[in-house]
């Protein structure tokens, strides 16, 4: 066993000998606890870890140094660009400002629980924490992988536990109210898209016209991609979108159609929802009517924006801004969210007693379960009248 001693501080100490540096450099690792009875438990870790791996780091980059090459090297090279987006929003606001200066050696269980705990002290949602947890066990995993830890402190904490979401879903009464004063709104034709397809936010404003026919390909979504710096910093400018060089962030084999900024067409993250469907009235009519009065423009989109006197594809977050106050003017006094209108078309087609496996197919989910998560759990009429059928079934006459 190598020698344990007390250095000028009164720490206990102990010079682990390490296999050699490719160039024949002596290597060593000094473990220092304030006991010795510490100290030889972390000399038996550190012994255990030689003979498992035959090496261990002697030095260990900061969570904040570890994340910069984790997001530049690893995720934007191999994760979708809205990924990118979503994992660096998580870490440059709410792991780098609480264990940011932390060392990756010196990370435990506690660390990553005082991430959890101030982002729910600022009151942010369970989903949003459990988006947070898995960001975290992604990025020291790899950190694992790549021997800079011994083990993956993530994997000691439980993920937080998801509440139970109330869905705020269009009744069948207001979806057809939308759907006779829309013509209030220039967007008219793209909500009742939006509400007759159940499609995406962003496979609808990217939908083109040559994709419309006697079915809607919904090959393709408007995504807004984020510049990187093409001169790795040295243009001095604190914006990736304002250097010279800037670039892309695309993983390799990604396919993208740029429209206009940062706008581009891209392809869904799955089989699923790369999906063809047919077009019926009253959506045949509607789109033929917007077709006739659509204004022209040079990426053949069906719906465009006209704010600034041109034409131009719409931002999806202006389409989000969009339809809030579409929804307000139309009178509908709760938080029924763009996304929502999907969950609305799924109660409907429920209600019209249509299949999960055709619901699947028409809004593009992977699993029957994902379907059935985007009912409303307040279909009262039709459970009433399931009941009621049951218990006719059992001789008892319904009321």
């Amino acid at each position: 066993m190598p020698k344990m001693f007390q250095d000028a501080r009164g720490l206990w100490t102990v010079a682990v000998e390490l296999p050699p540096a490719p160039d024949g450099t002596r290597r060593r690792k000094y473990i220092r606890r304030k006991s010795k009875t510490a100290l030889r438990a972390a000399l038996d870790e550190v012994e255990a870890t030689i003979r498992k791996k035959g090496d261990v780091a002697t030095s260990s980059p900061t969570v904040s140094a570890w994340a910069d090459y984790w997001m530049t090297d690893i995720v934007a090279k191999n994760r979708r660009p809205k990924t990118v987006a979503s994992y660096r929003s998580v870490i440059e606001n709410h792991i780098v400002p609480v264990i940011g200066g932390t060392r990756l050696d010196k990370l435990n269980a506690a660390a990553i629980r005082k991430v959890l705990a101030r982002m729910e002290s600022g009151g942010l949602s369970s989903t949003y924490r459990r988006n947070a947890h898995g960001v975290m066990a992604a990025m020291f995993a790899d950190a694992e992988r790549e021997e800079k830890i011994d083990r993956n402190p993530v994997d000691l904490v439980l993920r937080p536990r998801k509440a139970v979401a109330d869905l705020e879903v269009l009744t069948v009464e207001e979806a057809q109210r939308l759907l006779e004063t829309f013509s209030a709104s220039p967007d008219a034709y793209m909500w009742a898209t939006f509400i007759l397809t159940g499609a995406r936010r962003g496979e609808i404003i990217g939908l083109e016209w040559d994709r419309i026919g006697e079915d809607i390909d919904l090959s393709w979504q408007l995504q807004r991609l984020e510049y990187a710096h093409g001169c790795r910093g040295r243009c001095g400018l604190p914006r990736p979108s304002e250097c010279p060089k800037r670039r892309f962030i695309v993983p390799e084999g990604f396919e993208h159609r740029h429209l206009q900024g940062g706008l581009h067409l891209t392809r869904p993250k799955s089989r699923a929802g790369w999906r063809i469907i047919p077009l019926v009235d009253p959506l045949r009519s509607i789109l033929d009517t917007a077709r006739e009065s659509a204004t022209e423009n040079p990426w053949g989109l069906a719906f465009v924006s006209g704010r600034a006197g041109a034409p131009s594809p719409i931002d999806p977050d202006d389409a989000t801004a969009r339809w809030n106050a579409t929804r307000d003017a139309a009178g509908i006094d709760r938080p029924v969210r763009l996304h929502d209108l999907r969950h609305t078309t799924v109660d409907l087609l429920d209600a019209a007693e249509v299949d999960m496996d055709t619901i699947m197919d028409i809004v593009g989910h992977s699993t029957r379960a994902m379907s059935r998560e985007y009912r409303s759990k307040a279909n009262r009429e039709r459970m009433r009248k399931a009941l009621l059928a049951m218990s006719a079934s059992l001789g008892y006459p319904g009321q």
